[in-house]
């Protein structure tokens, strides 16, 4: 998630929206992309990928080389984040999985048609040249229903997925939304009509504290509950469940806490977040590869919270403060990951496919595998959950 003004540096932003100046597009491609000479040792590995997946598996990735150690064997759509890499391509294409383009824009930009389709030729041109199989749209600005910026969003992501369809056959244009339609962050979009646009919706449940209305304690960064009333708001708005991905976080939030109680409540500072006294932002992000070493030293080891249906712990720094940590681990995420399967939505996904230990060391490993796994629960856990 991106956040105007943000007091603190989170780790790989989701949203990192540019700051635009109209020159002409420069591209840091070889000169083998730039005169479409398939850079993979197979010709055939250039060609769009155009199968559709029973169930999607949406991976964001956001650079270098971790993507050599995920689970192939699962992945669908990689939204790649971080620069080109050629060679990510052409592995993804010989696994039968896409990859696609990280799309964003200012609204303020787009509400002249003019901008919105030379923005969205640039994209189609830019797609075509690197051998990519469509883009994900990835604006999380404040809109007002009814403003100019409203009906601009919508339009462009139904030109875009018009242009890429066209374009590039069997492409798959994606747009990321709140993990809930009801305003979040006061991103009050045409959320039935953007979705009927595009192919897919992927639901960011995650940074749910991003707003804290009541009480300003540490909580879970995506509650059980909370995630799935949200998936039951935007299928009664119509919006087909074959066109929601989930998805959850690979990572957690540490905060500092002001008070501590007997109970392990855990205050944290007001930190303000568009109209709310309180958000998530007065924590930092940790990588899941950071919590699980971390987590062996902690005055608490791993707690469960059976309401949240997440994990948490604490620990204290080198100054003796208490810190609270909430997380999601394969326990939470396969608890979501039955949810996917009994509602029969799209598929799952993660915030991002680069958060975890992908060293040698045989705890890590396991770990890591254990993450993945979960994204694909059994028969007997969706069972054990909807029961």
């Amino acid at each position: 998630m991106c956040r105007a003004g943000d007091p603190r540096t989170r780790i790989e932003n989701h949203c990192t929206i540019s700051m635009w100046i109209i020159v002409p597009l420069v591209l840091t491609l070889t000169a083998q992309v730039w005169s479409n000479v398939c850079p993979c040792a197979r010709e055939e590995l250039c060609q769009p990928i155009r199968t559709q997946p029973a169930f999607e598996v949406f991976v964001f990735d956001v650079g270098k080389k971790a993507w050599k150690f995920y689970d192939w064997t699962k992945v669908t759509t990689v939204a790649a984040f971080g620069e080109y890499d050629v060679e990510l391509m052409c592995y993804a294409h010989s696994k039968g999985a896409r990859v696609v383009l990280k799309g964003d824009v200012p609204l303020s930009y787009i509400v002249d048609p003019v901008n919105r389709t030379a923005w969205i030729q640039e994209k189609v041109q830019l797609a075509q040249s690197q051998f990519m199989d469509g883009i994900n749209i990835d604006v999380e600005q404040a809109v007002e229903t009814g403003s100019p910026e409203y009906y601009a969003l919508t339009a462009l992501v139904k030109e875009t997925t018009e242009s890429f369809h066209i374009k590039i056959p069997g492409s798959q244009v994606s747009f990321d939304v709140a993990w809930s339609p009801k305003c979040i962050d006061k991103r009050c979009y045409d959320y039935l009509a953007i979705a009927d646009s595009c192919d897919l919706l992927f639901v960011m449940s995650y940074d749910e504290q991003s707003q804290i209305w009541g009480d300003c304690i540490a909580m879970a960064n995506a509650p059980f509950n909370q995630t799935l009333t949200a998936y039951d708001q935007y299928i009664s708005m119509s919006i087909e469940p074959q066109k929601l991905v989930m998805g959850v976080p690979w990572y957690g939030y540490d905060y500092s806490c002001l008070n501590f109680t007997k109970d392990g409540i855990c205050t944290i500072p007001k930190v303000p977040f568009r109209g709310a006294p309180c958000s998530d932002a007065s924590g930092r992000q940790i990588p899941y590869s950071i919590m699980m070493k971390q987590i062996n030293s902690s005055i608490s080891g791993r707690l469960w919270d059976k309401n949240q249906r997440a994990p948490y712990y604490n620990y204290k720094d080198t100054e003796g403060r208490v810190h609270q940590v909430w997380y999601d681990d394969p326990e939470s995420i396969a608890l979501k990951a039955a949810y996917v399967a009994q509602r029969g939505l799209k598929g799952i996904g993660m915030w991002n496919g680069n958060l975890l230990d992908y060293s040698s060391d045989p705890i890590a490993q396991q770990q890591t595998a254990d993450m993945w796994n979960s994204l694909t629960p059994s028969k007997d856990r969706e069972s054990a959950v909807f029961s």
